[in-house]
């Protein structure tokens, strides 16, 4: 077994219990995952906690709407959410919600330990109040007159509340970001938070409430409630044993101060100013590191229950299976911006990272195994040393190649997760595998077994693809353990433990034993999908959405004030032919348009790319206002407006004549 390298503390942020978890809420849980499993392969004694925020206006009034009190709301959402947690095959060992007793309990000793030391004053609030986000603002702290952080409607709210006092503390936190450099990953997250917080100063902060009651009450002043992040923020220690009259566990004595906070980059202000000032006034250390990751966005659009595109972790797993649904969301995120899915990427990386490169390697190799040696796998040494170069000078060694780039990669994918690259390491695991592929056609096997004499050297290049596929297997264990099990079984049938390597051992070649063998009943690990079949369930499962969310079958058009027709006459819609059409820079939704009406050709610019490609709009001939007065858009001169229609599934036509009409001929 590995070394123990020591206890390792990590967390996700608790999810709100507001609702079903969408799949970008999700990739959180299966992020940390995979580092948490990563961690336990190195030889650390691992400890990962997530759970469930359970207090808040929010709540209270999502019960009310609901017609149950706030607990049997939060008891449902939250058993909901640990369902997606355990269907996506995650390894957390504690799951904590704040409405735990003892979690309870001491969020009322933390508050009024801070209390009696000066730490909370009792005062008023007024400012501007954003209900989602439970944050008050002040006028300058508005975007556009709208919450800075959700973008959402804010109202003027009073209230009498305590308050704690940040500043006290806000030098000493900005000496340990400076002082330590790892503590805010990625980097661009600390310079926010310095640079838009904490050097222009920090205000006090309210933490209590007294306009709702779904909360942990305040023991000393029942009229309020503790404010969500001092409670929620709290789970961190609570969860593995804190105490704050000083009898702390000796699990929490272990563990903390946590390695890792894995959160959201949105709530980022909160767990890097407030907590570790919080920690600061309890006389506790800070955690090591929060890394706030990027967002996992859909490409067309934001999603909408009334458009039935929101995608959930458990409709992917239904048609992907759970280890495709993890391998997509972890490989496609980058380190620092937000990544993109949606169905057909699902099932191009289905088709060409798990079906063909890794599917279809391992398919092949047992196939060849069982075609030629009966499924016996055999180490013979003879090995293509000494094999010299081509023409062009490349070494037709391929076997220490091989042997080098698949030993190699356990050090590559270890310095990777090192600095939370995880879409790294597993590109460098799926570089190994890509490298096997290529040996097999330079190795050729099939021309091999036409010779009797070269029997042994083919029996040694099959016996190389099984160890390094074993290797492959064992460092894609953190992130697809499923698929690792899956692959293990089949080259170690008889007993799939041997094929479980120690991670120090993932770097070296040639620990399978000879003479073993391989499944004669090979299983195909990824079946390549037809993007069309695909889309035509996604159809289904959207339409049922719609349905689910009472969104009714045709679109809901708000009624404008009636109009006479001497009021219709003012507009004139003409018939306009499309010459030409190309994408306006800088712009990613804007086409701008040469179109032929009459005698006279008008530069119209309209937002329709994400439906129409320039070459699509050539030839139309569309419905054109001609009457509107030219303005710029994006810098560039519109001189009318393309008609078009837009329903409630996100389909947008624009509106053309059904016969060859002349361009120039009014429309009325």
């Amino acid at each position: 077994m590995p070394q123990n390298k020591g206890p390792f503390y990590m967390t996700t942020a608790i999810a709100y219990t507001s609702g079903k978890p969408h799949i970008g809420n999700t990739y959180e849980i299966v992020l940390a995952d995979s580092i948490a499993r990563f961690r336990r392969q190195e030889g650390y004694d691992v400890f990962f906690q997530t759970g469930t925020d359970e207090h808040g206006q929010k709540i209270e009034l999502k019960a009310e709407e609901a017609g149950i009190t706030p607990k049997e709301f939060v008891d449902n959402v939250s058993t909901e959410i640990k369902r997606i947690w355990d269907l996506m095959d995650t390894s957390y060992d504690k799951f904590i919600r704040t409405t735990d007793d003892y979690h309870e309990k001491q969020v009322q000793k933390i508050f009024k330990k801070l209390y009696d030391q000066g730490d909370i004053y009792k005062g008023s609030y007024e400012g501007m109040y954003c209900t989602p986000c439970e944050s008050f603002w002040t006028e300058s702290q508005l975007v556009d007159g709208k919450c800075p952080d959700c973008g959402r409607e804010v109202k003027p709210a009073k209230e009498e509340a305590y308050f704690f006092k940040m500043s006290k503390y806000a030098n000493r936190l900005i000496e340990h970001i400076n002082t330590h450099p790892e503590f805010i990953q990625p980097v661009s997250r600390k310079n926010e938070m310095m640079n838009n917080f904490l050097l222009p100063g920090l205000q006090d902060l309210c933490v209590s409430r007294t306009s709702f009651k779904w909360g942990i009450p305040v023991d000393f002043d029942d009229k309020h409630v503790v404010y969500v992040w001092l409670d929620a923020l709290t789970n961190y220690i609570t969860g593995i044993g804190y105490d704050a009259d000083g009898n702390s566990s000796e699990q929490y004595k272990k563990f903390w101060p946590a390695d890792l906070h894995l959160i959201g980059k949105d709530i980022i202000r909160f767990h890097t100013i407030y907590w570790p000032i919080f920690l600061m006034a309890l006389g506790e250390p800070l955690p090591k590191q929060v890394f706030g990751h990027p967002w996992l966005l859909q490409n067309d659009g934001k999603m909408s229950k009334s458009k039935g595109n929101v995608i959930y972790a458990d409709d992917l797993v239904d048609m992907f299976g759970v280890d495709a649904v993890r391998y997509f969301v972890l490989h496609e995120m980058p380190f620092e911006n937000d990544g993109v899915i949606s169905w057909g990427l699902i099932v191009e990386r289905m088709n060409s990272d798990l079906a063909n490169t890794l599917g279809n390697l391992v398919n092949r190799t047992i196939a060849m195994s069982n075609k030629y040696f009966g499924g016996v796998v055999n180490k013979t040494g003879v090995t293509s040393e000494g094999a010299g170069v081509d023409e062009n000078g490349a070494s037709l060694d391929f076997d220490a190649d091989l042997k080098a780039v698949v030993t190699g990669t356990r050090d590559k994918v270890q310095n990777k997760m090192a600095t939370l690259h995880v879409a790294d390491a597993m590109t460098e695991v799926f570089a190994l595998f890509k490298r096997c592929n290529k040996y097999i056609d330079e190795t050729m096997p099939w021309a091999l077994a036409k010779d009797e004499s070269k029997k042994e050297r083919l029996e040694e290049v099959l016996y190389n693809l099984v160890e390094s596929i074993t290797i492959g297997a064992n460092l894609l264990k953190a992130f697809m353990p499923n698929t690792t099990e899956s692959i293990l079984k089949q080259l170690y049938p008889d007993n799939p433990a041997a094929g479980d390597r120690d991670f120090d051992d993932l770097d070296k070649f040639g620990l399978r034993e000879s003479g073993n063998k391989v499944t004669d009943k090979p299983e195909i690990l990824f079946a390549r999908l037809d993007i069309e079949e695909v889309m035509k369930k996604v159809e289904e499962l959207q339409e049922a959405q719609r349905k689910a969310n009472g969104v009714p079958e045709y679109p809901v058009v708000e009624k404008k004030p009636e109009i006479t027709f001497d009021d219709f006459e003012k507009i004139q819609i003409q018939v306009g032919e499309v010459l030409k059409c190309e994408p306006v820079k800088k712009a990613k939704k804007l086409l701008c348009s040469q179109i032929r009406i009459g005698e006279e050709v008008r530069q119209i610019v309209s937002g329709i790319s994400q439906y129409y490609k320039p070459e699509e709009m050539v030839g139309k001939k569309v419905a054109v206002v001609t009457n509107l007065a030219p303005r710029k858009i994006c810098g560039v001169e519109s001189q009318g407006m393309i008609l078009a229609a837009m329903d409630d599934k996100n389909n947008l036509s624009v509106m053309t004549v059904d016969k060859d009409i002349i361009a120039g001929s009014e429309i009325g």
